[in-house]
């Protein structure tokens, strides 16, 4: 073959990827939209009242004085959005020789990426609000006075949140990974060698804000992290939609 042609049989395949790849982050994207409608609604955030309030008291922007929760089941709603997002545009939009594949690859995302490290975030960080004031009471504070001291000392009372959501997290991920794995084996009768990748650490980021935001609940800094959740969640769905036979072992 010319080597024009497989250049330009290569530079077609690429762009034919390219391509998938932005109709699923759209449709991934639409599903996430989708799911947080439903969320802002049952708060009392109607679409219908958008073109009478200034964007900034729309759900997504309103800080205070009421605003949108963002907790464990909020994201799961939103997860699961991108997901079933991600999974119809797939169907839709790639060969269908590689739905089962998409399949696996959504349980690994709302098991393995998802339900078990949010649950695993939001216990860990329950618990640390409910001994709080006896764990910071065992943390070393600096005696002195003045702003540099004042500074080092929160930084070693963020040490304990810090630890505590780290060592859930990697529990959660490490756990989430080998259940879902599990699940995907009994029911479709294969092995699965599903290990854990670089890009499944995008949507904890949604863990770390939850972890923030149930540690400092009603805080500014809680209530503004919990915005950004809907964004990083929209890659679960994203992940599912691309995904192909050659992401497993079979």
């Amino acid at each position: 073959m010319p080597v024009n042609l497989v250049t330009n049989f290569g530079k077609s395949e690429y762009e034919s990827r390219k391509s998938l790849k932005r109709k699923i982050l759209a449709t991934s994207a639409l599903g996430t939209a989708a799911a947080f409608g439903i969320i802002s609604h049952k708060q009392g955030f109607r679409l219908s009242n958008l073109n009478k309030v200034p964007m900034k008291d729309w759900a997504l922007f309103k800080i205070t004085p009421k605003s949108l929760q963002i907790e464990e089941k909020e994201i799961l709603t939103l997860a699961g959005g991108s997901v079933l997002g991600g999974l119809a545009g797939g169907a839709i939009f790639d060969e269908k020789s590689n739905f089962k594949a998409k399949l696996k690859e959504a349980l690994n995302q709302m098991v393995g990426n998802v339900f078990i490290p949010v649950k695993c975030v939001g216990w860990a960080s329950r618990k640390y609000k409910e001994n709080e004031t006896k764990i910071l009471s065992k943390v070393p504070q600096i005696k002195k006075s003045g702003k540099t001291f004042e500074i080092l000392n929160r930084g070693l009372r963020a040490i304990p949140p810090i630890f505590i959501t780290g060592m859930a997290l990697a529990v959660g991920i490490i756990t989430g990974n080998k259940v879902s794995n599990f699940i995907n084996e009994k029911l479709y009768g294969q092995k699965v060698d599903r290990n854990i990748k670089a890009t499944d650490f995008a949507p904890h980021v949604d863990d770390l804000c939850l972890a923030i935001t149930l540690m400092a609940p009603g805080t500014l800094i809680g209530k503004i992290i919990a915005r950004t959740i809907p964004a990083f969640l929209t890659v679960p769905g994203y992940q599912t939609g691309i995904a192909q036979g050659n992401n497993y072992k079979f």
